[in-house]
């Protein structure tokens, strides 16, 4: 089984900045991903909607052998926590390790969180933050332009409309005092230049991609079901629209070429 691929879902791309990092943290892991690009965005649907199409995703990579499941979507993570109980392989999505994260990084007990709409509106990383630690003051701001401004293109850190949506939603946080925030959606990465320049560099952004690679990568190890190849892995990447349009804005993401291994499915 440790051979088997690690499997990625996310309501589009964003989840793509979650398999980059995953292949810098587990080089030698195969990783399937599905991006459902035909239904994006999760974030403004009612909670039934995105516990419904969660586990079509999550039974789509069942049905590709995969070893482990990770959700890179903050939205999913939020709101289907079933998953952890209801899927036959491990599984994760980006709020527990994320928010531990945050805890582990606040210097002044003020953290800020960012994300969709149904992200900040179920309170879940502010409840696991909390969980670890009563003492912290918690700010939250929805942030529903940051996913089509990303996957429009709009992501230079000097674009001034990017530059005007951060400081939108943004404003309050900063004047609160924030130390550390979290990226709770994992489009948000890739404008952390433009957030980063805004808030100040003593503020610590969290990354949700990069510490969920490193909390997959934890049960991998801790269940004997890393791969033992001694290769580099290779990565098969499926999407519920076009082909082409994805290629062209993963490439963004993932800072490499997908080249032939993405291929469309009707989920």
């Amino acid at each position: 089984m440790s051979e088997q691929a690690i499997g990625v879902f996310d309501s589009g791309l964003g989840g793509l900045t979650a398999v980059k990092e995953l292949i810098k943290v587990l080089p030698q892991e195969n990783i399937v991903y599905f991006g459902d690009t035909a239904r994006v965005p999760y974030g403004t649907r009612s909670d039934a909607t995105i516990r419904r199409y969660a586990r079509q995703d999550a039974d789509f990579l069942l049905s590709r052998g995969v070893k482990l499941i990770i959700a890179a979507c903050g939205t999913v993570s939020s709101v289907a926590t079933e998953l952890y109980d209801t899927l036959p392989v491990p599984y994760t999505g980006v709020v527990i390790p994320t928010a531990a994260a945050a805890v582990n990084a606040t210097r002044n007990g003020k953290i800020g969180i960012i994300g969709t709409s149904a992200t900040v509106k179920s309170c879940s990383y502010k409840k696991e933050i909390l969980r670890r630690d009563e003492r912290i003051t918690v700010y939250q701001q929805d942030c529903p332009l940051f996913v089509p401004l990303v996957e429009n293109g709009f992501i230079a850190d000097d674009d001034k409309i990017v530059q005007l949506v951060v400081e939108r939603y943004l404003s309050d946080m900063k004047a609160a005092g924030i130390d550390s925030l979290i990226l709770g959606c994992t489009h948000f990465p890739i404008i952390a230049g433009a957030i980063s320049n805004y808030l100040g560099r003593d503020v610590t952004l969290i990354d949700s991609g990069k510490e969920t690679a490193l909390y997959a990568a934890n049960i991998l190890g801790s269940r004997g079901l890393l791969s033992q190849s001694g290769t580099v892995g290779e990565c098969e990447y499926f999407v519920s629209d076009t082909v082409e349009g994805f290629r062209r804005t993963a490439e963004i993401f993932l800072g490499r070429e997908v080249g032939e291994n993405a291929r469309h499915i009707e989920i």
